[in-house]
């Protein structure tokens, strides 16, 4: 198939171009470059550099490549800032996605891939998360992401929109190629490993007094190459649907810096401060049904192999991607 990936120089995107790629695709890469890096954007993709805000130049790239499908993975995604600044976040995530939506039926491409997030569903009733629990997202990035998906119902059933919705906590871990740099890092396994890296002195764990069993937050880890394969299969899915994805276990803040010391030989030392306003104690996410409807299995479910992974990318590019 030809597949355009919205968002494929960034994290999650630019594995899985690699993996379309590997796969035989033909693939098209739209970015604006302004969280994602030139260096993610596998070569042997062709690159049309553009934003979503201006519709012609996503015509142009839909002009251009002719694609298939499209995966959609653009999207302003930091749950503080859109409690700052929630005009940002409906704006890129919801406005713009309409202009990507509106263009792809003008060139009558009809299926399409998002890459939603569990935060949709706010602080869940029980866990793990399943797709039957009520969406009551908690801030602005969770609503924006919610409305689309509302979207995506509505565009499928007045214009015939095929496509599949994946929700899912953090990614995590590296390919051989393609790794995690966000220009504003909040995800905790890049942040330990900077301080293995000499690039920060400490980390720094927010409440260790939590109901949990070893007092700080548990969260669902998912290998970047699994979450890829997930929306590679979804390419494949012959009804619309949304479908969460986890790896059924979680991991502790306190269980990740341990692994992280194992892993790497460095102490990395902790600096303990009170919790952040809004952090649930335990976010896990389940997938039965993504592993019954799409065929999905997790392949890298220990944090050990999530790390490792991540740790050699960081080892062989310590100043990311350089831009």
């Amino acid at each position: 198939m030809k597949i355009l990936v919205v968002g494929g120089a960034g994290y999650i995107g630019s594995v899985c171009t690699e993996l379309l790629l590997d796969e035989g695709h033909t693939v098209g890469v739209f970015d604006n470059l302004s969280e994602g890096h030139r260096g993610a954007i596998d070569p042997r993709a062709e690159f049309v550099e553009g934003d979503l805000a201006e519709r012609n130049q996503i015509e142009l790239a839909l002009t251009q490549l002719k694609p298939d499908a499209v995966m959609h993975f653009a999207a302003s995604a930091l749950v503080g800032e859109s409690m700052e600044n929630p005009s940002k976040y409906f704006r890129n995530n919801i406005g713009n996605g309409l202009n990507l939506l509106d263009a792809m039926l003008a060139h009558g491409v009809k299926r399409f891939v998002f890459s939603s997030t569990c935060a949709t569903f706010g602080p869940p009733d029980r866990l793990p998360i399943d797709e039957t629990l009520p969406q009551r997202p908690i801030n602005p990035y969770g609503e924006s992401k919610l409305s689309f998906e509302k979207i995506l119902r509505w565009y499928g059933e007045i214009h015939g929109l095929q496509f599949v919705s994946l929700r899912y906590f953090n990614a995590a871990g590296a390919s051989e190629n393609f790794g995690e740099e966000h220009r504003v890092e909040t995800h905790l396994i890049p942040n330990v490993l900077k301080v293995a890296l000499g690039q920060k002195p400490h980390v720094e764990i927010y409440g260790t007094d939590y109901d949990t069993p070893d007092g700080t937050c548990v969260r669902d880890y998912i290998h970047i190459l699994d979450l890829s394969r997930a929306h590679i299969l979804a390419l494949s899915s012959s009804r619309s649907d949304f479908y969460n994805l986890g790896t059924g276990g979680g991991t502790s803040v306190r269980e990740v810096i341990e692994s992280c010391r194992k892993i790497t030989g460095h102490k990395i030392p902790v600096v303990e401060k009170p919790r952040r306003p809004g952090d649930p104690p335990k976010l896990i996410a389940a997938s039965e049904k993504a592993q019954r409807e799409l065929g999905w299995r997790p392949q890298f479910q220990s944090i050990d192999t999530i790390i490792e992974s991540a740790w050699r990318w960081h080892q062989k590019f310590p100043n990311g991607y350089g831009d």
